[in-house]
């Protein structure tokens, strides 16, 4: 056990995580040169296509240092903010971790919260350099931002590439020396924590364990302690770049365990496995629950294929512990599922999957944050709403109150102006102005969530040039002036187009989604009135003309009154038609409403 280190390597987004963890299986021979390839552990098309890690990956190694045997088990994380939960999973099932900066772009947003993460869980960090041989990199300044926020030597810091493969010795020799090799006895009864899951249509669900105390046998009966539920440990084994299976895996190592489980509802992220006969009495805490951040409903687009998406979803949710569903009904889209998700790219990347990995092709509706209502009847007790449609009438309604967070925006010095009008626009109030160096500023603003679901980031990066970071953490309710915005077509209210928003820019987003609609609602054979309605009073208005056809054309000369009178019969026509007729919202139509800045 004391030749074992279990590490993570974090780092924000693009910082070169994922191409240091090749070079790392690289020198240490896990992978053979015919099996290279860049971004290694990322297997999923969609993390190659985008250049970005989804899912947190565990591989082991072996490597020899002063003539000992030593196994590093390396847990690749996600960088990008949607993703923390993974990182926090990732984090709990090591000692310690690998902090990685980019020597061209210095310290971000996303690196400060996952070191803090790292620091609650008590991990030894080892700071690393990275892009040293960029002809932009500035390793002298940024080595000083990381003391400064580390508050460890100049030494310390470790100079590498993940490019050229420079200073990857250094870090494998850091990372046995500095990271405390796992506590633990293997006489104990078996206690591990399951903190991943992967689905395997043909062997069923894998789960993926670190034993913190006993060891797990092949053929053992284990019991999962949320569920209650017992199996037997068909297969047991370690994760190279391929399953190998083992006989035994004891305390302090990471592994996988098959047992044909088929239903995705009996394993709990974030769960303990103990031995079915002789149980441990208490299980491994510090695991929260993941808080969603937005939601949104996803429906199939024929009502047929309701339970079909359940069952992928069902699958999804083993591959990504974060996606928090519950079934819901609109009157317009017919069944689906309430989702919450922990940031719009969460929400993109999930729609994707849903179409490549399970052919379910989805409509996605607008989606909003959670809001706590009062009623005036009772107006102590709050019920949660976390969809429009929920809301009571105004009449009855005392006060709504929405999440607030705490956002943390690191830009340029050049374009902080441009970054807090974007934040008060959004309603934000800045809270904390900070000079990390001449060049960079910390700017802290309290923002309602609501604000930044949409666009906020997008427009973020285009104000600062792409130079500004964000991270956020939630800081509770307040109370705000909400109203619900309804949009009507011919008439017919639409759920999956109503939004709760603030009164001061009600009237500009209901105009603006107006507009939008009417251009990418097809013409029908009737007038179409698209209307922005709060509560009875309509604030905005566009209308599809209808398709025309020259009914007139068969009178040529004559008296004119020949001609209206054709054109009267023709509008009576079109007024019958619109009452029977039914408007179809394209699917573009529902994602449009989202980049209503464009």
């Amino acid at each position: 056990m004391k030749n074992i280190r279990n590490f993570c390597i974090i780092a924000h987004i693009d910082h070169g995580k994922s191409t240091l963890a090749d070079r790392l299986l690289g020198a240490t021979q896990t992978v053979t040169a015919r099996e290279e390839k860049a971004q290694l552990l990322d297997n999923m098309d969609l993390e190659r296509e985008r250049g970005i890690t989804i899912k947190s990956h565990a591989i082991q190694m072996e490597y020899k240092y002063k003539g000992e045997d030593y196994i590093l088990n390396l847990i690749d994380t996600p960088g990008h903010v949607d993703f923390s939960y993974e990182v926090s999973r990732s984090i709990a099932a090591c000692e310690g971790a690998l902090l990685i900066v980019d020597a061209a772009q210095s310290i971000q947003a996303q690196t400060i919260s996952n070191l803090y993460l790292a620091l609650e869980n008590d991990l030894e960090i080892i700071p690393v350099l990275n892009k040293v041989d960029l002809p932009s990199a500035n390793p002298e300044e940024v080595s000083d931002d990381i003391i400064d926020l580390l508050g460890c030597k100049l030494e310390d810091i470790i100079h590498a590439s993940g490019k050229t493969g420079f200073g990857v010795e250094n870090i494998l020799a850091a990372i046995i020396e500095k990271i405390p090799a796992p506590k633990g006895n293997v006489d104990e009864p078996l206690q591990a924590l399951i903190f991943d899951s992967h689905y395997n249509p043909f062997r069923g669900i894998e789960v993926i364990f670190r034993v913190k105390n006993g060891e797990i046998r092949k053929g053992q009966k284990i019991k999962f302690m949320a569920t209650g539920n017992e199996y037997f440990a068909d297969e047991v084994g370690t994760l190279k770049l391929n399953q190998v299976p083992k006989s035994v895996i004891s305390t302090g190592d990471v592994g996988y365990l098959i047992s044909g489980i088929k239903e995705a509802k009996e394993v709990k992220v974030g769960d303990t496995l103990t031995d079915a006969k002789t149980p441990t009495t208490n299980m491994i805490t510090g695991f929260e629950d993941v808080k969603p951040m937005v939601f949104a409903g996803i429906y199939p687009v024929d009502t047929d294929d309701f339970e079909d998406l359940r069952a992928s979803m069902e699958k999804l949710q083993l591959n990504d512990a974060s996606l928090v569903f519950v079934a819901e009904s609109s009157a317009a889209l017919g069944f689906g599922f309430r989702c919450g998700f922990l940031g719009m790219l969460h929400l993109e990347i999930i729609q994707e999957r849903l179409e490549r990995e399970y052919d379910m092709t989805v409509i996605t509706t607008v989606p909003n944050v959670s809001y706590l209502a009062y009623t005036k009847k009772d107006p102590e007790v709050s019920f949660v709403i976390n969809n429009p449609s929920d809301l009571p009438e105004p009449s009855k309604l005392d006060r709504v109150e929405e999440p607030y967070i705490k956002a943390t925006i690191i830009t340029k010095a050049d374009y902080v102006g441009n970054v807090m009008s974007l934040c008060i626009e959004k309603r934000g109030v800045i809270t904390n102005q900070t000079y990390l160096t001449t060049e960079r500023v910390e700017l802290t603003f309290d923002m309602p969530l609501a604000e930044i679901v949409f666009d906020f980031y997008d427009r973020l990066k285009t104000v600062s040039k792409g130079y500004a970071s964000f991270d956020y953490s939630p800081i509770g309710m307040r109370t705000s002036k909400l109203v619900k915005l309804d949009v009507l077509l011919n008439a017919q209210s639409v759920d999956a187009l109503s939004a709760l928003i603030h009164e001061s820019n009600a009237y500009n987003i209901g105009k603006k989604m107006c507009e939008k609609l009417r251009e990418l609602i097809p013409r029908q054979q009737f007038d179409i009135p698209i209307q922005a309605a709060i509560g009875a009073k309509i604030i905005a208005r566009e209308t599809i003309k209808a398709l025309r056809k020259d009914v007139t054309a068969k009178c040529y000369g004559g008296d004119i009154s020949r001609k209206r009178k054709l054109l009267e019969k023709q509008k009576k026509g079109k007024k019958r038609m619109r009452l029977v007729g039914n408007v179809e919202i394209p699917q573009e139509a529902f994602m449009a409403v989202l980049k209503l800045n464009d």
